[in-house]
């Protein structure tokens, strides 16, 4: 199999579409027809509206976007039904062609780091994802299984460098004196961006890029530039687009020159699209598959016109 790094690459490439979609659902904001008559409390009941909900919104997006990114905490919250509705929604999209990005943050070391890589990374896996969200601060011993199974599986890795919230700062933007090689001053972000953009290098296929990819928010568009420069060899997935603020100009500079390099998530903006401007008045719920549509077509429309991404167009 092809890697995961080459496969995106090649997806965005294709559509010439960048545009990552978070499947984070919420009970009380899912359109009203997928809750009418739906108990809240009854877990089996929400778990098919979650499952109903996110291979609908698969449809429409499929033929738009390389990858759908699952939220695993909102099914987890359910329980044994919540689970099922995720590997539903995980076969939905594998059918469809989609790279399946699990939004997990996971994090151990030794034996039971290397279980959650079996059970979540690659197409033989339980999961069947083929990319995973980690967390680095355990240090290298931590992230080595996780990669070490991306690698044998043609599987992809996103760990967190630089994250879109607003209190990310309190540890990730710490300042190290002499951190760096050289002694020069750094911070605990780019501690990490020097590891990630590491093992992106030591797996480096065919694209250019590695393995391993860095989450990095598009809230922060100043680190984002800074820290393209600074790992050529590693993917970013961009959070922070839309509802928390980030537009297509601070996503920019997440992109090589030839607007590769990146995927931009956006969850809220387009799944609840129905339910905000300017989609609403002309949608609303009833027709809330048309306001995905809409959503996703826009998004795609303002990063090709605002960032290198419009030199795919073929």
């Amino acid at each position: 199999m092809t890697s995961f790094a080459d496969r995106l690459s090649s997806a965005v490439g294709k559509l010439a579409s960048p545009v990552v979609v978070g499947l984070d659902p919420r009970f009380e904001q899912l359109p009203e027809p997928l809750t009418k008559g739906v108990n809240p409390r009854d877990r089996a009941a929400v778990s098919h509206a979650f499952a109903k909900f996110g291979c609908e919104i698969i449809d429409v997006v499929g033929p738009m976007v390389p990858a759908v990114k699952p939220q695993m905490a909102f099914y987890e919250q359910l329980g044994l039904e919540g689970m099922q509705a995720l590997k539903t929604i995980v076969d939905h999209a594998r059918k469809a062609g989609l790279l399946v990005i699990l939004d997990g943050k996971r994090n151990d070391i030794g034996t039971t780091a290397e279980a959650y890589a079996d059970g979540l990374l690659g197409a033989e896996s339980a999961w069947g994802g083929d990319c995973l969200t980690v967390s680095p601060y355990l240090g290298n011993d931590s992230l080595e299984p996780f990669v070490k199974t991306a690698v044998a599986r043609d599987a992809g890795l996103f760990v967190l460098v630089k994250t879109s919230n607003p209190g990310s700062g309190q540890f990730q933007d710490r300042p190290f004196a002499g951190g760096a090689a050289g002694g020069e001053p750094t911070t605990l972000y780019r501690l990490v961006a020097a590891e990630v953009e590491r093992m992106s290098a030591e797996t480096k296929t065919a694209s250019g890029y590695g393995a391993v990819g860095a989450v990095v928010g598009a809230t922060y568009p100043q680190q984002l530039s800074e820290l393209r420069a600074a790992m050529p060899h590693t993917i970013f997935l961009v959070p922070g687009y839309g509802s928390q603020g980030g537009t297509a100009k601070d996503c920019a500079s997440a992109f090589d020159t030839n607007g590769l390099g990146a995927v931009i998530n956006n969850s809220r903006g387009v799944i609840f699209a129905y339910a905000r401007k300017p989609y609403a008045e002309k949608f609303g719920a009833a027709k809330w598959q048309q306001a995905v549509d809409a959503a996703t077509r826009d998004m795609i429309a303002e990063l090709r016109a605002e960032t290198s991404v419009g030199k795919l167009i073929k």
